[in-house]
């Protein structure tokens, strides 16, 4: 049962974009952070999502880097960076979804993302609810209105129980420079 509101900011591209990938979140390999953009080199219109893993040289790595990651059916390109790679994955299949998150529509992900989402969280897990929560609002409504003390009609309005992405906090910011030296090597 939810008894409060998840308050802090929480990076919208990890939570609902990066389950498509089939990656388990019990898996020892995460990305430092995710994005839905790099601008300049890849903008929001072109449903690119991005990872960032650090670099790594282990075997587990190698292994997960190369099933997980290059071998994604989703996968596009990789960009090596100083202290860090950059994972590129093509979100075409799936341009209603990324638009519906970056407008903050998340009760009007498609069946096959919510799964998804479900799946990479798990029922058993603290986010859960939460989860469920930003994605079939209406079950909510009356919960979140005790909680917020407002009316549940203004809920019902609104639609949404989620905040819409901090479009400046999804964004990779690479130097001018080394962008223009990126552009020379894609």
């Amino acid at each position: 049962m939810i008894k409060s509101i998840y308050s802090k900011y929480f990076q919208k591209s990890k939570s609902f974009l990066y389950p498509a990938l089939g990656i388990k979140k019990s898996s020892n390999f995460k990305p430092s952070n995710t994005y839905l953009s790099i601008p300049g080199l890849y903008e929001i219109e072109d449903a690119k999502f991005i990872c960032t893993f650090d670099k790594e040289d282990s075997e587990g790595f190698k292994a997960f880097e190369q099933k997980m990651l290059l071998e994604n059916p989703l996968f596009f390109e990789k960009i090596i960076v100083d202290d860090y790679n950059i994972y590129v994955f093509d979100y075409e299949i799936y341009v209603t979804d990324w638009f519906n998150v970056i407008t903050g529509r998340y009760s009007k992900l498609s069946t096959v993302l919510k799964r998804a989402i479900k799946a990479y969280f798990g029922e058993s897990s603290a986010e859960y609810q939460q989860i469920d929560a930003f994605l079939n609002p209406k079950e909510y409504y009356d919960i979140y209105a005790k909680i917020l003390n407002v009316d549940v009609d203004i809920l019902k309005e609104t639609g949404e129980l989620c905040d819409d992405p901090n479009l400046e906090k999804e964004v990779l910011k690479i130097s001018q420079e080394y962008l223009e030296s990126l552009k020379k090597t894609i």
